[in-house]
């Protein structure tokens, strides 16, 4: 590791439990031996961020200025790379890279890398993510071009889906859940997909890989990775355009 490990600035909040997720496990990840062995985080846990979802399909509330002011606080609070675990968020990744000099981590970049190394002779790739997510083809668009075919819920899986995120959101994160989870991934297995990404933060925390026949990706488990690697200069920081 290097002398100093770089300081992770995390827009958090979005949703408040998928935040403690994803550093929980940045924390598991982390090789230490005692509290000065672990990560320097800088976290701006701020839950009223307004919805994406609505922002995207809707024409609700602009996130953009929310998100501009989070990242520079943490630049401005010594953070030297940014990461957001939060999909749908990233359509707005413009706002937080215009108003920044520091690097932001895409959690869709990094996990599409994962199944382009890890996976590279299969095909089909199943996306279990929100309706925003979905609609903005933050996933889908990379995928195609990295040669892989997208397979996404039909409406009214997503309709379910949907649902089932705002329960998770709301704490509700029991067997009935998991299992309505569960059946929605088993969707996309029987539709030919040969690897599934969980594409919202609040996925893993009622789905995991023991529960279907094909690898799940979780993205929040991605991006907690790659952090600790770029934290601990294991990895160079991304370079901004």
């Amino acid at each position: 590791m290097a002398d100093a490990a770089r300081i992770v600035g995390v827009l958090g909040g979005m949703g408040p439990d998928a935040t403690v997720d994803f550093m929980a496990k940045v924390i598991a990840l982390t090789p230490a031996g005692k509290d000065q062995d672990h990560l320097h985080m800088l976290v701006d846990h701020n839950p009223t961020v307004p919805n994406r979802q609505a922002a995207i399909l809707a024409d609700g509330e602009d996130p953009k200025p929310a998100l501009a002011a989070m990242a520079q606080r943490l630049q401005e609070a010594g953070a030297e790379f940014l990461v957001m675990p939060c999909n749908t968020a990233y359509v707005f990744q413009d706002a937080i890279t215009t108003a920044t000099s520091i690097p932001l981590v895409s959690i869709i970049d990094v996990t599409i890398d994962v199944i382009a190394k890890q996976s590279p002779a299969i095909t089909k790739v199943g996306i279990l993510a929100t309706d925003g997510c979905l609609a903005a083809g933050v996933y889908q668009k990379p995928l195609a071009a990295a040669g892989f075919e997208p397979i996404l819920p039909n409406d009214n899986e997503l309709t379910e889906l949907m649902a089932l995120l705002d329960k998770v959101k709301g704490g509700y994160q029991g067997e009935v859940i998991s299992g309505a989870m569960r059946k929605l991934g088993q969707a996309l297995e029987s539709r030919g997909a040969q690897v599934i990404i969980a594409g919202c933060t609040e996925i893993p925390l009622v789905l995991d890989a023991s529960m279907l026949d094909v690898p799940l990706i979780s993205s929040t488990d991605v991006l907690a990775q790659v952090t600790v690697q770029l934290a601990r200069g294991e990895l160079p920081l991304p370079i901004r355009e």
